[in-house]
């Protein structure tokens, strides 16, 4: 099979590693790519991905089978609309199945309409009549930009105070002319759960717990994930039957019954509260960094299973993780997610890796001058496998000792839940 794998980052990179130990791999082309996919993949760094015209090109000439898509930009802005037209198999949704993260608001109509579990919430698109919608429900609350915000267009304010003057910001953060969304605040537990939907078939992938906060303690600003493990010990299997029957299935049915048949990973952001689950939001790609400790726990050959999914016959198939825990340390540029510095070399990338069981994913680097620099605010992703989390914890952190990047820094307590 030929596939053409869309992406640059540390979640594209797992997901490379683990497609090209498929039998079924023939040529494997990624765009952009990065210095870790190019060990799997010949990368072409030259087309950007909202050409969608150079893209369908390159599928005519290589004879691309499959386009895996990594991020979401490219599937809110229809992507998959335009090469499926072309006869070319996608793994990701449409444009319009895409909504569900390229629109907050889409989201909570759509939950709102089919019973869906979530927080009760309220959409303005006049600042005045926000903060009089806080005034009347108090704090903790919470405030969010609608739109595709990279995890990062979201506050919740403890306090009326950080409520009222966060609308004005929030606004600020989502496009021109956009509403925002407030939601009750829900008290619980987030996980995020991951299933494989093929428009009818439902498929689970799996939990994962993400860390968003930057520094120790769950402390500083939000980023787009600092670490992550799986499975999830709050997640139990009744939690998973309960998502599954709730939320995840009616959403699955509700788009196929609007003929927008979703096609893809389904990422389903949780609380686990008191009643229950409640959905927090979805998105319609692998998490990242969740992605790659699903890969190191998945048992089996990744290729049919994505190729089943774009072409609607995963009903044959089934998903097994192994019993064991992974863990996913980010290594981040000094500064990051403020302002960060690129360029400084990274070493000892090969000692990291020889500690069994772990694997040092590329996130945001480049080859230059025959050495790996950094070339983002999140660098590299240390990721380890073992028999429980506190074993696999302990690798990931033995491989992170071993890299020698002092412009480099990573949260110190990953799995602080799962070890509680």
């Amino acid at each position: 099979m030929n596939v053409l794998l869309l992406g640059s980052g540390g979640r594209e990179h797992a997901l490379a590693w683990k497609l090209a130990q498929s039998p079924l791999m023939e040529t494997f082309i990624a765009v952009p790519g990065n210095p870790g996919i190019a060990e799997f993949a010949r990368c072409i760094d030259t087309i950007p991905l909202t050409d969608h015209d150079a893209l369908v090109t390159l599928c005519g000439a290589e004879g691309i089978d499959l386009v895996v898509v990594g991020p979401e930009a490219p599937l809110v802005d229809g992507l998959a609309d335009r090469l499926i037209a072309e006869g070319i198999a996608v793994f990701g949704p449409r444009r319009v199945a895409a909504q569900l993260e390229g629109s907050k608001l889409f989201t909570k109509e759509l939950c709102k309409s089919h019973d869906i579990p979530t927080a009760a919430f309220g959409r303005f698109s006049d600042a005045e009549a926000a903060r009089a919608f806080v005034r009347r429900h108090g704090a903790p609350i919470v405030l969010k930009a609608d739109g595709l915000m990279a995890g990062k267009g979201v506050i919740v304010a403890m306090t009326l105070d950080e409520a009222l003057a966060g609308i004005d910001e929030v606004f600020a953060m989502g496009a021109s002319g956009t509403e925002i969304l407030i939601e009750e605040f829900l008290d619980g537990e987030e996980v995020s759960f991951f299933c494989l939907v093929d428009g009818e078939t439902v498929l689970p992938f799996g939990s994962a717990q993400d860390h968003k906060r930057a520094f120790d303690g769950d402390q500083g600003p939000n980023t787009g994930g600092m670490g992550a493990y799986s499975p999830a010990p709050v997640f139990t299997a009744e939690m998973e039957r309960r998502t599954l029957h709730e939320i995840v299935k009616p959403t699955a049915r509700a788009l196929a019954d609007a003929d927008s048949a979703y096609r893809g990973i389904l990422f389903a952001g949780l609380m686990i509260t008191a009643d229950g689950p409640k959905l927090i939001e979805y998105n319609v790609r692998f998490g990242d960094p969740e992605c790659q400790v699903l890969m190191l726990r998945l048992d089996g050959d990744l290729l049919p299973l994505l190729h089943a999914t774009a072409t609607g016959r995963l009903e044959d198939h089934d998903i097994a993780l192994k019993p064991e825990a992974a863990i996913t340390v980010v290594m981040a540029a000094r500064g990051y997610p403020g302002h960060y510095d690129k360029g400084s070399v990274i070493s000892g990338l090969e000692a990291a890796g020889s500690i069994p069981g772990v694997h040092v994913f590329h996130a945001g680097t480049a080859r230059r001058d025959g050495a790996i620099v950094a070339n983002g605010g999140r660098v590299l992703n240390v990721t380890a496998i073992g028999s429980n989390v506190a074993e696999a914890r302990e690798r990931a952190y033995d491989a992170v000792a071993r890299l020698d990047w002092p412009e480099g820094f990573c949260r110190s307590d990953i799995a602080w839940r799962a070890l509680g």
